[in-house]
C-alpha cells in the first residue's frame, strides 16, 4: 500500500499583510486592552445606530458606467477650496495616544503623507501647535466648552498655528450613554491629557469610578449643553478660514446651516455614538444635499471602511468623506507606517472603484447613479 504523502508544513512567521482596511481590526483588537478597544468600537445604548450605518453602505447599489474610455482614474479632488489626493479627510477623534505612543502625530503625519487634511480634536492627547508641526494640512474641530475665554483661546490657537478650517461639532449636548465604557468604568489613563486643555481640567476623564464612565463625566463637566444658531453666527464672523459644521442629520438644519454662511455640512451620527436610534448617515445623505442645494459642501461620515463605500458617498452626492475607526485600527496595529498603509489602501480601493464605475475622477462619480439593493 501507498503511503500517504505527509502535508507540507505552513510556513511560520508573520502574519499577512493587510489586504484592506477591515483586516486592520484582528490587529488593533489584538494589540489593545479590552476596555480601550471597547472605547474605541463602542457605540451608544444598543449600538443600533452603529450597526446602521454599515448596513445601510452596504446597501447603497452604484450603477456603473460603460465605454467610457477610463484607464487610469485620477483621486484628487478639492474639499473647501483646496485639492488634496482623495475626497477624504481624516475624522477628529480624541485621545490617539490610548491607541498608540506617537498618538496624533503618527496620524497627522500619515496624513500628511498621503495628502488629505487631517482633523485635530479638542480632545487630542497631543497640542494642536505639534500636530501642526507635521506639515499636514490641519482641520481643527472644536467642540463647544462651558468657557467661552477657552474657546476663544482655542480659535486663537488654531488660527496661529495655520489650521486651514474649523470643524464644529454640534450633535454633543451630552455625551452619548455608551454602555461598553459603563459597564468597564472606564477612564483614560493618566499618561493620555486632553493636551489642548489647560493642565487639571481633564482631572474627571481619570477618575474611575464604578458603572461610570469617566469620559462622560469629563464632557459633560466642560462642554456647553445648549449651543444655539446664536453661537454658530458668532463663531461665523469670526472665522476667517472655511468653517464646518458636523453632526447633522435633518434636512432642515443643513439649510439653515447653508443659510448661516457655512462652507460645508458633515452628515455625521458620530460614528453611532450619541442618539442610538438616529438614522444611517448614508440613509438622509441625498435630503441633506437636495436641501442645500450646492450653497456649501457636503461631507459624510459615520460606516465608511473602504474605496467602494467612499464612491457610495460620492455616488449619493457628498462631495468626499471623513474616515474614523479604521485609522485608529491601523495606528494601533503599527503607528504611522500602519496609518501609512491604511491610507495607501483606501487610494488603491479608490482608484480602483472609479475605474469599474466608469469615472475618470470623483467629480464624475457624482454624476453616478443609485439604487437600493439587499
Amino acid at each position: 500500500m501507498t503511503e500517504p504523502m505527509p502535508k507540507p508544513d505552513l510556513p511560520l512567521g508573520d502574519p499577512p499583510a493587510p489586504a484592506g482596511l477591515a483586516d486592520f481590526a484582528g490587529l488593533a483588537r489584538a494589540a489593545l486592552a479590552p476596555e480601550i478597544w471597547d472605547f474605541v468600537e463602542g457605540g451608544s445604548g444598543a449600538e443600533t445606530t452603529l450597526a446602521a450605518n454599515r448596513r445601510a453602505l452596504d446597501r447603497v447599489g452604484v450603477l456603473p458606467r460603460v465605454l467610457r474610455g477610463v484607464n487610469t482614474p485620477r483621486t484628487e479632488a478639492r474639499l473647501l477650496g483646496a485639492t488634496h489626493a482623495l475626497p477624504v479627510a481624516v475624522a477628529p477623534m480624541a485621545y490617539q495616544r490610548l491607541l498608540h505612543p506617537d498618538g496624533e502625530i503618527a496620524l497627522a503625519g500619515a496624513a500628511g503623507a498621503a495628502g488629505i487634511p487631517y482633523v485635530a480634536s479638542t480632545l487630542g492627547s497631543t497640542p494642536i501647535e505639534e500636530v501642526a508641526a507635521t506639515g499636514a494640512t490641519v482641520w481643527f474641530q472644536l467642540y463647544w466648552l462651558r468657557d467661552r475665554g477657552l474657546v476663544v483661546d482655542l480659535l486663537d490657537r488654531a488660527r496661529a498655528v495655520g489650521c486651514a478650517a474649523l470643524v464644529l461639532t454640534v450633535d454633543v449636548p451630552i455625551l452619548g450613554r455608551r454602555l461598553r465604557d459603563v459597564r468597564n468604568a472606564f477612564a483614560i489613563p493618566p499618561h493620555v491629557v486632553a493636551a489642548n486643555l489647560p493642565a487639571g481640567r481633564d482631572d474627571l476623564a481619570h477618575q474611575a469610578t464604578p458603572n461610570v464612565s469617566a469620559v462622560a463625566a469629563h464632557t459633560g463637566a466642560v462642554f456647553a449643553p445648549a449651543v444655539t444658531w446664536a453661537d454658530l453666527e458668532w463663531l461665523r464672523e469670526r472665522t476667517p478660514v472655511p468653517l464646518v459644521v458636523k453632526g447633522v442629520l435633518d434636512s432642515r438644519d443643513a439649510a439653515r446651516a447653508a443659510d448661516a454662511g457655512v462652507d460645508a455640512v458633515v452628515v455625521s451620527n458620530h460614528g453611532g455614538r450619541q442618539l442610538d436610534g438616529a438614522p444611517a448617515t448614508a440613509a438622509v445623505l441625498p435630503e441633506v444635499v437636495e436641501a442645500v442645494a450646492g450653497r456649501c459642501e457636503v461631507l459624510l461620515d459615520s460606516g465608511v471602511r473602504g474605496g467602494v463605500d467612499v464612491l457610495r458617498a460620492l455616488a449619493l452626492g457628498a462631495h468626499g468623506v471623513l474616515v474614523g475607526r479604521p485609522l485608529l485600527w491601523a495606528l494601533a496595529a503599527g503607528g504611522r507606517a500602519g496609518a501609512e498603509t491604511a491610507l495607501s489602501l483606501l487610494a488603491g480601493e479608490l482608484r480602483d472603484a472609479l475605474a469599474l464605475a466608469g469615472c475618470a475622477d470623483p467629480a464624475e462619480a457624482r454624476d453616478l447613479r443609485t439604487m437600493t439593493v439587499g
